[in-house]
This record gives C-alpha cells, sequence and structure tokens, in this order.
C-alpha cells in the first residue's frame, strides 16, 4: 500500500461522511475534510511527496468506507511454512491468475514513486472509472522493483498494483486515467517473510539479503526482482510488510 492505505486514518473519530461534496457544504463537512486532508499531508511529507488538493475527494470516500467495509484478501494458498522454535521464518504461496490495476512511476526514492503511484490508483478505486463506483479496497498492495545490474540498488521504475475484488475479475471497470493500465497476471509462486515497519530501498534491501540466507543458494528464484506487499498504514511504525521472491517456474 504505499503512501496510503485504507487503515491511514483508523485513529480518527468515526464521523459520518457523505459519498459527494455538494455545491453548498456543511461547514462541519468542510472542517472534516480539511482535518482528513492534513493528516495525509502529515503522512505524504514522510515520503517527500505532496497531496493534492483533488485528492480530498478520494481520501473522504476511503475514509468512510473504511469505517463499514471489510478489506478483500488476494487469494492464495499456502504450500509450506519453514519455522524456526516456533517462529515462522518464511512460507512459500502460490498465488492464482487474476487481474490488477498496475500504475508505474520513476521518482527518485522508492517511497516517492509508490507513493503517487498508489493515490492514482485510490482515484481509480473511487469511481474514477468506467462504472463510476467505488470499487472496494483488496490487500496487499503489491510493488515490484528490478534491481540494478550491480544488485546493489533499485531501478527507477516501481510498478505499483491493486488487485481487482472478485466481483470486478471477470469484468473490469476501465480506468479514466491513462497512466492506469489492467494486466491479467499468470500464476505466481512466491517466498515469502514478514517483516515490520517503513518501506524504503534503505530497509528493504536488508530484508532482501536476509531471506537469501535463509533460503541459501538457489537458481529456481528470480535474483533480479522482487515484490513488497503492504498490508498496513505506512504512518506507524510497526505495519506490517512482506518481501516476496519469485521462482522461476510457478
Amino acid at each position: 500500500m504505499a503512501l496510503i492505505s485504507l487503515e491511514d486514518l483508523d485513529g480518527l473519530e468515526d464521523e459520518e461522511l457523505d459519498n459527494d461534496i455538494t455545491d453548498n457544504p456543511d461547514p462541519m463537512e468542510d472542517d472534516e475534510q480539511q482535518r482528513l486532508y492534513t493528516h495525509w499531508q502529515a503522512i505524504a511529507s514522510t515520503h517527500q511527496v505532496s497531496v493534492p488538493r483533488e485528492m480530498t475527494g478520494p481520501i473522504q470516500e476511503m475514509t468512510r468506507r473504511n469505517q463499514t467495509q471489510e478489506r478483500e484478501q488476494v487469494p492464495f494458498a499456502s504450500i509450506s511454512q519453514h519455522e524456526k522454535l516456533g517462529e515462522v521464518l518464511f512460507e512459500e504461496r502460490v498465488y492464482p491468475a487474476g487481474k490488477w490495476a498496475c500504475i508505474t512511476k520513476g521518482e527518485k526514492l522508492y517511497e516517492q514513486s509508490i507513493s503517487l503511484g498508489f493515490m492514482k490508483l485510490m482515484k481509480f478505486i473511487c469511481k474514477e472509472n468506467s462504472v463510476g463506483r467505488y470499487l472496494g479496497m483488496t490487500v496487499p498492495i503489491v510493488n515490484s522493483i528490478q534491481m540494478l545490474e550491480d544488485g546493489n540498488g533499485f531501478q527507477k521504475d516501481i510498478l505499483t498494483a491493486y488487485y481487482l475484488p472478485a466481483e470486478f475479475q471477470a469484468n473490469p471497470p476501465q480506468p479514466t486515467d491513462l497512466e492506469i493500465t489492467i494486466l491479467q497476471r499468470e500464476d505466481l509462486r512466491v517466498i515469502t517473510r514478514t517483516f515490520f515497519g517503513t518501506t524504503t530501498e534503505e530497509t528493504i534491501m536488508p530484508q532482501i539479503n536476509l531471506l537469501w540466507q535463509m533460503l541459501g543458494p538457489s537458481e529456481e528464484m528470480h535474483r533480479n526482482s522482487y515484490m513488497v506487499a503492504v498490508y498496513d498504514n505506512p504512518g506507524v511504525s510497526c505495519r506490517r510488510n512482506e518481501i516476496w521472491l519469485i521462482r522461476r517456474d510457478p
């Protein structure tokens, strides 16, 4: 997920929010919109990006939906878990083929790319689509990274992907934003390890190296591409994330 997730505003009071901004909004609604916007802007600043004013509507929509709806889990099958002293070190999973809404950003910093990419996807989720309705949130948001040739850093282009909810898999709504594309991804088999905290290039690289140390040498996994799955609000220190190592043959 990314600068923003549906849990960004869990700490705020549960107040009634309307779907749309009217021509003559109630003053209390104006105050609420400003409060939400200010909160999200504070989170964005930690990623060295700014939230444009046009995000006010999607922010309000996602906040209201988060108060009343559960997030849908991207489907997968667990193949095996590897434990030590009762702790799961890593897990092997298969994610079935499915349709994802994807956008690629190539900013200076990894966290800038995922932040700007997710804000675009957020507007797609919140009615900027061919069916003109809120689509529903799924987790995790998955960011795909490619390594530099020397293996010591990330290439700038980061693909951020949102799995379309089950009701839209057969007939996906089309985005109005031309930067977003709907991709059919084939089966994906991954080795995954959970870690907590913020996601930057500086925090992700040690997690990749640690998982390789646990696995040992293997030609079955890609070494030049990885995925980072984001489940929780990036504004908190203990957010849940996963590193995904991708099998060559699913």
